[in-house]
């Protein structure tokens, strides 16, 4: 299980891009289509927060908050999927063996 800390500053930092996420799409089409604009736009966009940037997100296990082996598709790192697996939680998923 990760730290709680580790987890409340993953959350925060997902409210923090989302709440800039449509001005730094404003800017970056500015940046992108206006020439004249573009060194103020810059500015601008470099004047935000660093923990606006989506890069700076961590997919994380949704039950523990494990950032590492992050599986896409259940949300899980590969530790939790497999026991999830095994207990029958998750449907249309089993083990194989052979």
């Amino acid at each position: 299980m990760a730290k709680k800390s580790k987890i409340a500053k993953d959350r925060q930092r997902r409210e923090v891009v989302a709440r800039h996420a449509e001005r730094r799409h404003e800017l970056k089409e500015i940046i992108r289509l206006d020439p004249e604009r573009r060194d103020e736009a810059l500015r601008a966009l470099q004047k935000l927060p660093r923990d606006a940037s989506p890069t700076r997100l961590r997919n994380r296990d949704a039950v523990d908050g494990r950032p590492r082996a992050f599986n896409r598709a259940f949300g899980l790192s590969r530790i939790r999927l497999r026991e999830m697996a095994h207990r029958g939680e998750l449907p249309g998923v089993h083990k194989s063996s052979w």
